[in-house]
């Protein structure tokens, strides 16, 4: 294939299975998995969007988190914390983005409730000795 953009994400699992039989590095898999993955979440959080559901979006931001965490490995303890902070104190979901230069962490999370986890991800940042978090509601 020309770009990993054109593996379909159904393809994934023989793509994946190609590459080990091949001898591909574990990196490779776990890049490849990744990326494959991230275009499908972008594709099913533009769906969730058009019919209206923000709310199911979450999901999506979690396993995005996952994959950037243990596939691609660019997250980082602060910002695993800040997810799991966020998550905790009711956050629909949450995903570390921005890697390479500190990162940060896109959160969703009810405007009701959006203050209570601003405050549960600064407290566990703090608590942990981590420099305080910049928090933006948008």
């Amino acid at each position: 294939i020309p770009t990993l953009r054109d593996l379909p994400y159904e393809d994934l699992g023989a793509a994946l299975t190609t590459l080990a039989d091949a001898g591909a590095d574990e990196s490779v898999i776990r890049y490849v998995r990744h990326v494959v993955g991230d275009n499908r979440r972008v594709e099913q959080v533009i769906a969730l969007l058009d019919a209206g559901d923000a709310r199911g979006a979450g999901p999506v931001l979690d396993e995005g988190h996952r994959s950037l965490r243990d596939d691609l490995r660019v997250s980082c303890p602060e910002l695993d914390l800040a997810v799991a902070a966020a998550r905790g104190a009711g956050a629909l979901g949450a995903r570390m983005t921005g890697g390479g230069f500190g990162g940060s962490a896109v959160v969703l999370a009810e405007a009701a409730g959006a203050d209570a986890v601003a405050e549960a991800v600064t407290k566990a940042i703090a608590g942990a000795g981590h420099a305080a978090p910049g928090i933006f509601t948008a």
